[in-house]
């Protein structure tokens, strides 16, 4: 629709007024400066993040400026039609409003899309807005989609109640590691999206997303994978997916004080996403609050660092608490059944992820760990959520995927006793690792395990 705001120019990576059309590739109705295009060709999602944009303050500051208002001015009148009609737009320095574009929320999007490989990002109030938008904007009614069973309890209820009541798009579970029955499951013609996790919630299956993703585009279906346990470890848009979500209040923000999600994927989608007639991320409003997207702004960074320094730790507890007799499930592990997989995809240096899962085998005990490991030796905290300085942990099967019927959650493989720990990098290793020993053998002595 030529005369709706999802074309000409709508997102733009750089966000920078053209001065001259050598300076500018045209791409899908999508500017980005010659500079920016670098980016998306980098291997290290951290050099990525560092050859984008750096955006200065209003006068001169080395932090850009925030931009809190929610309408803005326009010099002329014919100005403001020009806009509604979609020839002038963000890439030029033109807004409207900041449930459409707001230039700060816009730098944060420049951002995620420059570490995530992808030619446009946009971000929002939460990581499930995030879902649902692209879901509801890449299926009608009557449509069909492919998800792994293994999902965060939050999606799975969305794809299997939401979805098919308020929109009649219903979803086909498969066991993700079976490629076969991924194949069989999507339906040419009808199947519309591919959905599932890099590393799964909270059983940390990781998905194959090349062999996923071709298998996908083979019968026509756009592949979606959440990456929200895997940031900077893990590039799905170079293995070969499509869109990349996040919940950007896990590791991206770090500190366990922000709610904010991103759909990172091409230009067309994200504009269509932002279509004044039809765009859901437009119509159903989502919208991050300016400050919001400056915060986190500042923390992306050294997201790099802080993913290593997770990932280191939750390697060297995994490989310890194996060796004490505890089964631990970390795909670093060479155990693992994924931890080729794993090591064949992901971006190096970056190790296995930050995340553990101990299981207890029952409800009891894995409760008995988590308060002993918070209330007497201080490891860490029982709490959801992930990514945080501080160690979190939960009881999977009773928190996180408690939307899960008993059913699913044993095609999913969680176990009643299932712990899942964010490992945190607060502290030195050796002070936490002596916490969580203390933890185990105050466990053994009461339970002889």
């Amino acid at each position: 629709m030529a005369d709706t705001l999802n074309q000409n120019n709508m997102v733009n990576v750089s966000n920078k007024k053209r001065s001259g059309s050598d300076e500018w590739d045209h791409h899908d109705d999508f500017y980005v400066t010659k500079k920016s295009t670098k980016s998306l060709t980098w291997d290290d999602p951290a050099a990525a993040l560092a050859n984008a944009r750096h955006e200065f303050g209003e006068h001169g500051g080395v932090n850009m400026s925030i931009e809190a208002s929610a309408t803005f001015t326009v010099m002329e009148p014919e100005t403001m039609r020009r806009m509604f009609a979609g020839e002038l737009g963000p890439d030029r320095d033109f807004f409207i409003y900041s449930r459409h574009f707001n230039p700060t929320v816009l730098n944060l999007g420049r951002l995620m899309a420059a570490f995530e490989g992808t030619e446009a990002a946009y971000c929002t109030a939460s990581g499930m807005s995030a879902i649902s938008s692209v879901m509801l904007q890449l299926c009608s009614s009557g449509g069909h989609v492919v998800a792994s069973r293994t999902l965060y309890g939050g999606t799975h209820a969305l794809l299997t109640h939401f979805l098919p009541r308020a929109c009649n798009i219903t979803t086909t579970f498969v066991d993700i590691r079976d490629l076969e029955m991924v194949k069989e499951a999507i339906v040419e013609g009808r199947t519309t999206v591919l959905y599932f996790e890099s590393v799964s919630n909270p059983t940390l299956t990781v998905a194959n997303v090349p062999e996923l993703s071709r298998i996908a585009h083979e019968k026509g279906a756009t592949v979606v994978v959440d990456n929200t346990f895997a940031p900077m470890v893990l590039s799905p848009a170079k293995l070969g997916a499509d869109v990349v979500v996040h919940s950007i209040s896990k590791y991206i923000s770090g500190g366990a004080d922000i709610i904010a999600g991103a759909v990172c994927g091409p230009a067309s989608l994200v504009n269509s996403m932002m279509d004044l007639h039809q765009g859901s991320l437009m119509l159903l409003g989502p919208t991050m609050n300016p400050k919001v997207a400056f915060e986190l702004a500042e923390r992306l960074p050294h997201l790099g660092l802080r993913m290593k320094e997770h990932c280191k730790r939750a390697l060297e507890y995994a490989t310890r608490m194996t060796k004490l007799g505890l089964k631990v499930i970390f795909p670093g592990l060479e155990a693992h059944p994924d931890h080729a997989l794993l090591k064949s995809m992901a971006n190096k240096d970056y190790g296995y992820g930050g995340i553990l899962c101990v299981d207890m085998e029952t409800e009891e005990r894995a409760n008995r760990l988590m308060n002993v490991l918070q209330n007497f030796t201080q490891f860490g905290f029982m709490a959801v959520s992930l990514g945080y300085y501080e160690t979190l942990m939960s009881c999977s099967g009773s928190s996180t995927s408690s939307e899960l019927n008993n059913e699913e959650k044993e095609l999913a493989g969680i176990s009643p006793g299932l712990v899942r720990m964010s490992i945190g990098y607060n502290g030195s290793l050796e002070q936490k690792w002596s916490q969580l020993e203390k933890a185990l053998s105050k466990m053994q002595e009461k339970m002889g395990f």
